[in-house]
């Protein structure tokens, strides 16, 4: 899968959000300054060719949609980090990730639950019917 640039994301995080987006709507979602109706729609056919997005057209105006859902896009990226810089290795990510020191003791504890249940998940899926 391709990669968004970050202006790119910012877009599609909106574009996720609403799920459906005029160029209006799109210019009136970014921050002053804005930027030119042109920069946003080369960001949009950059997106659209990378097959991200797609539109249908209303007259003169194009509603813009998502053709890949944002946790999909987000679960590429994490792969991705595991494959190159945890040598392939969730368990080696989670563990980087736990000792970070950035989570605090309820992030901890939230994961550690999220942890019981999806071994709790697990276990019942190998339960015999």
């Amino acid at each position: 899968m391709s990669k968004l640039t970050n202006a790119e994301v910012q877009v599609m995080e909106y574009i996720w959000q609403k799920e459906r987006v005029f160029m209006k709507d799109l210019l009136e979602s970014f921050p002053e300054p804005k930027p030119a109706v042109t920069t946003v729609a080369t960001l949009l056919k950059r997106m659209q060719e990378k097959g991200f997005i797609a539109y249908r057209t209303f007259g003169n105006s194009r509603e813009y949609y998502a053709l890949v859902a944002k946790e999909t896009y987000f679960s590429g990226h994490v792969s991705d980090l595991i494959r190159n810089y945890f040598e392939d290795s969730s368990l080696r990510f989670a563990s980087f990730f736990a000792k970070s020191g950035k989570l605090t003791r309820k992030e901890l504890q939230s994961l550690r639950d999220l942890i019981d249940n999806e071994i709790e998940r697990k276990d019942d899926d190998h339960l015999p019917g």
